[in-house]
């Protein structure tokens, strides 16, 4: 029998083992349960994100206790008015109104400003409704990709900042189907006004735009634009390339040529003399040419023209170029516009509301400018457009008219459109290009403001 010896300390495997096998498995346990979260890269910020988020923290850091969240109030500046004028009109107290004028001159001059200037502000009032308010910050654009910002900074001081956003060019494939309108549907798929048009109008070359397009019709524009960091568009290079229907056009500047024209695949040129109607989008023809009972009169009578209906203001054009010879109230067609086209060819408006800028007796016009717009005035029922057209002093049906369409390109001309075609044409396959057109982003230094506002440093 073994002897027990008080110097030595008794050991006991079975516990010391519990506790390691348990602490194991807590530790395994916990290591499977608890799984470190993981961080995910945020995305880069874009300079002007930045400085909004400046311009956030400024705004709350200057709003001092007393005073409301800051509301944005936009402001323009009217006839007779200067800038300090038209900031006062916020509700901040006129030296502070100083201040920020004062502030504003060290980048730009406030006293040359334009009626009709834009800028938008931050205001704060007081709580109570007493008092003046505080001007928390200001931004003017002075730029289609710049702009300038009055601030406050920490401990109240104003701080100027001048900011340029990176620009990119982009070449842009626009496909939809035809839901409404076709210029109606461009715009709602992403066209720019101007290139809406500008499809619209050659299109009415081949097409009447009422009765020849239907829903469903596909279509495809190719356009450059300019565009912001932000995806605001700046500018727009017009239109490259639109099919509709299986017609096509292509844009390409011969050599000599003032201005760039629209040709087909194989070079002709699709501007024809005449265009089919004198509206662009949302019109129908609401009476044709001929015999018809009269809406006012009751009776049968013989039209010589085509009425179209089409909503108050709807832009009216030019079919052809020429020289207007009346623009004048003329009895039941209210007011009343002409125009001598060459070949023997006039054309004539009814009941236009008004005439575009500039258009009077004499003055020359091009084919698909803007001459009038669509009214109600005189013998009429509601907002349409009667159109009629002479040949030779006659009247005739505007629907029959035929002309010939422009010259085929040759030679060096036509080397050079093929070339430009199969740019066009690989733009179109790659469904559109990017490249960049400006890469900086600049901030101003602070500057000092007067009547005691001290500057911001840094």
């Amino acid at each position: 029998m073994a002897q027990f010896d008080p110097r030595r300390q008794p050991m006991r495997i079975a516990p010391h083992a519990l506790t390691a096998v348990a602490a194991i498995s807590v530790a395994l346990l916990a290591g499977r349960v608890y799984q470190p979260a993981k961080a995910e890269e945020a995305p880069p910020l874009t300079q002007i994100q930045i400085s909004a988020l400046a311009d956030q923290a400024f705004a709350a850091a200057g709003t001092p206790a007393g005073l409301t969240t800051p509301e944005a109030i936009p402001v323009q500046i009217r006839r007779g008015e200067t800038f300090e004028q038209a900031v006062r009109r916020t509700g901040i107290a006129p030296e502070e109104a100083s201040a920020v004028a004062a502030t504003l001159s060290n980048a730009m001059d406030v006293t040359a400003m334009r009626v009709g200037q834009r800028f938008e502000t931050a205001i704060s009032r007081p709580r109570g409704g007493r008092g003046d308010a505080r001007l928390i910050g200001l931004t003017m654009r002075t730029g289609p990709a710049t702009q300038l910002t009055v601030s406050r900074s920490f401990d109240g001081a104003l701080r100027l900042r001048a900011l340029e956003e990176k620009v990119t060019h982009e070449t842009v494939v626009l496909t939809g189907k035809v839901e409404g309108s076709l210029s109606r549907t461009a715009r709602r798929e992403g066209a720019p006004a101007d290139v809406a048009r500008a499809a619209g109008r050659l299109f009415s070359h081949k097409f009447d735009m009422d009765r020849d397009i239907h829903a469903n019709d596909e279509f495809t524009y190719v356009f450059g634009r300019t565009v912001t960091e932000n995806g605001r568009t700046i500018g727009t290079d017009g239109l490259l390339y639109a099919e509709l229907k299986g017609v096509v056009f292509y844009r390409f500047q011969p050599a000599g040529a003032k201005e760039p024209q629209y040709f087909d695949g194989t070079g002709k040129n699709t501007r024809s003399a005449f265009m089919r109607t004198p509206l662009e989008r949302g019109f129908r023809v609401s009476s044709s040419f001929g015999f018809r009972r009269h809406p006012i009169a009751g009776y049968r009578k013989m039209h010589q023209g085509i009425d179209f209906a089409a909503g108050m203001g709807t832009p009216v054009v030019a079919p052809a170029d020429g020289v207007v010879v009346e623009a004048r109230r003329w009895g039941g067609y209210g007011n009343w516009l002409r125009i001598r086209h060459p070949n023997g060819l006039e054309s004539g408006y009814g009941h236009l509301s008004r005439y575009a800028s500039g258009v009077r007796a004499g003055q020359r016009v091009r084919q698909g400018q803007v001459v009038a717009f669509v009214g109600s005035t005189g013998a009429s029922t509601g907002p349409h457009l009667h159109y009629e057209l002479w040949r030779n002093g006659q009247r005739i049906n505007p629907a029959g008219v035929r002309t010939t369409e422009g010259t085929i390109l040759a030679g060096a001309d036509l080397a050079a459109f093929r070339a430009e075609k199969a740019r066009i044409d690989r733009i179109r396959a790659a469904g559109g290009e990017r490249r960049p057109q400006v890469q900086r982003a600049a901030a101003a230094p602070a500057v000092a403001a007067p009547t005691g506002l001290r500057p911001a440093q840094g």
